[in-house]
């Protein structure tokens, strides 16, 4: 059980970024703190104007998890997580029934895991335009709050723009839901039937809207509020189109899905990113077996050789690596955010284990969670909370702002980053090394909801297949 309790507390950080509940004592403890913000009277921003919802109509998008180290709720960075939890638990059901984590929800019958995730989707349900089907882009204030508690503020908060990009990830996310929740039909009644039809409206959406780019710059120039928070601005497309169809075929198994599906089967296949979903499609192929309604499959045998491939490439150097990681081996591995992908390609070997039963995949996906708990360059375990060597200041707005001295624990920071936007003094500048624990560096030490997400999934997956280690 050496990573359980890591795999509990990584995804008990979610529980501490949930927008609108107070965080009690019982389930907080020394982190506990009022609601933050409520979101039961959030205004359609112009660039979200229709006509059944003209500018400054009052609507409640309640609940969702804070995205990062800030106080907004992103539809197109909830889809990756959404994608990446969901797939966890459909990986692995029988371990997710028995991980409880100690939240409000804990001994509901429903997995802590879902019981999390379910506590987004409803926001993300609420984005969702009846009138037409359209998801706005973000729910959020005009600009970014200081650094102090959530709900101290009281700046208006908008939903902004309708966007592809954002409806398509909705759509994944929804579809996958449909199939995963519709396992608890008795405790959830109408939830699975409510998340299809959704993604199916989504999906009717893009096809009359297949190329709305959401571009905060053009928003600026024409509407006013000026919107200036996190954009997710994604002007490349075809990854969340397969992705969407790949989870409404395996949902629903329609022909139509299977055809979008088929058209981008020998696409280039990278590790995912917010910009760069595909991934999480191939994956959903892999793990469903699904038949159309006419009784044909995708033949995924190209998927899962490709898949090989990659995770054969990630291996190839590991063993002259200083550290003996997979991660680290080129300096493109080193992004802002780069210890998600330290965690992604994790998730990626995991996956080749998974097709192949080949116990070196299975090794190497072990490598990269050693990597985030400290064998790297700069000695930290990233992840707040874990180890004698972790971040004490990460850019948290309620880390930094709540009195406690150590931060609330369970959330990956973003890792070695030499690009340095944040323009912070860093001791190190190489890519191995450029991480300072300071609250002011987003570039290196901000929290995000994405990252978490992969970690969960792959220190609870070694965990989950810890007596298949070493055999």
């Amino acid at each position: 059980d050496i990573y359980r309790e890591v795999g509990r507390v990584v995804l008990k950080g979610f529980y501490f970024q949930r927008s609108d509940q107070s965080l009690t004592v019982k389930y907080a403890g020394e982190w506990a703190r009022p609601a933050g913000h409520p979101d039961t009277s959030v205004l359609v921003h112009p660039s979200a104007a229709g006509a059944a919802r003209p500018a400054g109509t009052k609507i409640s998008s309640a609940g969702g998890w804070y995205d990062a180290g800030d106080y907004n709720k992103y539809i197109v960075n909830s889809g990756i997580t959404m994608g990446t939890l969901l797939s966890a638990y459909e990986d692995f059901p029988e371990y997710y029934r028995s991980l409880e984590t100690g939240i409000p929800e804990s001994g509901n019958g429903i997995p802590d895991l879902l019981d999390e995730t379910l506590y987004n989707l409803r926001w993300m349900l609420t984005m969702q335009d009846p009138a037409d089907g359209g998801v706005y882009h973000k729910c959020t204030n005009a600009s970014f709050d200081g650094m102090v508690m959530p709900g101290v503020t009281r700046d208006p908060r908008y939903v902004v723009q309708k966007g592809t990009a954002a409806t398509l990830d909705f759509a994944a996310v929804t579809a996958q839901a449909a199939r995963v929740f519709g396992k608890f039909g008795k405790l959830l009644p109408g939830l699975s039937d409510s998340c299809r039809k959704a993604a199916l409206k989504a999906w009717e959406w893009s096809l009359k809207n297949p190329a709305v780019i959401y571009s905060q710059d053009f928003i600026n120039k024409n509407f006013s509020p000026a919107i200036t928070t996190g954009e997710y601005g994604d002007r490349h497309l075809d990854d969340e189109w397969f992705w969407a169809a790949a989870e409404l075929y395996a949902t629903t198994g329609s022909t139509r899905f299977a055809s979008r599906v088929g058209q981008h089967l020998q696409d280039v296949k990278r590790i995912p990113s917010w910009s760069d979903v595909a991934m999480l499609g191939f994956y959903t192929l892999l793990r469903n077996e699904t038949k159309s309604k006419q009784g044909k499959r995708i033949d995924t045998r190209p998927v899962s050789a490709s898949m090989l491939q990659m995770a054969d490439g990630l291996i190839s150097s590991q063993g002259v690596n200083a550290f003996g990681t997979v991660m680290g081996q080129s300096v493109k591995d080193f992004i802002w955010g780069s210890n998600s992908v330290a965690a992604n390609q994790g998730i990626l070997l995991v996956n080749a284990f998974l097709v192949s039963h080949d116990q070196k995949y299975l090794d190497a996906a072990i490598s990269n969670v050693d990597y985030l708990l400290g064998r790297n360059a700069t000695g930290y375990s990233f992840i707040t909370g874990i180890g004698t060597k972790s971040p004490m200041f990460p850019h948290h707005r309620p880390s930094v702002a709540d009195g406690v001295d150590p931060p609330i624990p369970g959330l990956l920071v973003a890792g070695p980053n030499p690009g340095r936007q944040d323009k912070c003094e860093y001791p190190h500048t190489e890519p191995e090394t450029a991480y300072v624990d300071v609250a002011c560096s987003y570039a290196s030490n901000e929290i995000a909801i994405n990252w978490n997400a992969p970690v969960v999934y792959l220190v609870n997956a070694v965990q989950a297949l810890s007596g298949k280690i070493g055999k």
